[in-house]
């Protein structure tokens, strides 16, 4: 089996914008390309901070994403949110927008229960908090996987 590294789309997340780059690729005996994703806790983890710094809206693909891996039902992020149980569904589906003020309290609640540490205020969160935004790329830096770092975009 021969080894190399290579960028790799995750969409086993729920996620169709995260690629995990530097991903170690080991090809079968039939040249077959076999993708290993070792530490996926800490890996969900990273994705999570990038959607919450990121600076742009949050889609329902990443709201429901951020729930999920807060442990959260609908109902219940709901209850917390002071909103409908269905309402929820109605934004991760992007039937309905939610309020920027929702959207800022989901991210620092994931911050929270997620153990984040952000190292940004919550106005900046909150200035980044416009749903409905068209989800933007998240890179992943994959070449040490008990150490991924999102990966910073080019200004």
């Amino acid at each position: 089996m021969s080894k190399n590294k290579k960028d790799y789309r995750y969409t086993e997340c729920g996620l169709d914008n995260v690629f995990i780059e530097g991903l170690e690729v080991v090809a079968d005996d039939h040249g077959e390309e076999l993708y290993c994703i070792p530490n996926i806790l800490t890996l969900h983890k990273m994705i999570a901070h990038a959607v919450i710094a990121n600076g742009t809206g949050m889609s329902g693909q990443e709201l429901r994403f951020l729930r999920t891996e807060m442990g959260y039902t609908q109902e219940q992020l709901a209850d917390l949110l002071k909103v409908e149980r269905a309402t929820i569904g109605r934004w991760e589906r992007g039937d309905m927008t939610v309020n920027a003020n929702a959207e800022t309290v989901i991210r620092l609640l994931t911050a929270e229960k997620l153990e984040i540490d952000l190292q940004m205020s919550v106005e900046e969160i909150s200035k980044g908090s416009m749903w409905g935004a068209e989800m933007t790329e998240i890179r992943i830096d994959g070449s040490d996987p008990e150490n991924y770092r999102p990966i910073k975009k080019a200004a």
